[in-house]
């Protein structure tokens, strides 16, 4: 029987336990759960903001979470390319991209793959965003 492959990625800037809730539930779904931790570059080229917890620090965090069973950088959003490299059966994201016109899009490409996204609820009481304002205002 083959191990079924799941992928998710995230900054995981300022890991919360809306961060470790995605991993627990995605690793329920999966296998092998491979993580996809956004690099510093390409944080601030989407966000225009650097990450409070550098690169390597939070790609240690992540590892050490015993849910995840490999952890990879993420260096750009091409979701296709990142299954080009890591051939995973199943993609776990946040609900709140659920109907959105580049995920639909991106469901109907995975199809032709025999990749499932898998959308998990969005944990609205607690945020990288939000730590971060609380922070800012220190």
């Amino acid at each position: 029987m083959n191990k079924l492959i799941g992928y998710t990625t995230g900054v995981f800037d300022l890991f919360h336990i809306g961060h470790l809730n995605v991993l627990r539930r995605a690793k329920m779904e999966c296998d092998y759960l491979i993580v996809g931790v956004t690099t510093d570059e390409l944080s601030f080229s989407r966000k225009n903001k650097k990450p409070i917890v550098p690169f390597e620090e939070r790609m240690s965090i992540v590892e050490s979470i015993r849910f995840v069973d490999e952890v990879v950088p993420q260096t750009h959003m091409d979701k296709i390319q990142a299954w080009n490299n890591l051939k995973f059966d199943r993609m776990f994201v946040g609900s709140d991209w659920k109907g959105s016109d580049s995920w639909n899009k991106l469901e109907a490409e995975f199809a032709t793959r025999g990749v499932e996204i898998v959308y998990f609820p969005y944990t609205d009481h607690t945020s990288s965003t939000f730590l971060r304002s609380v922070l800012e205002k220190i």
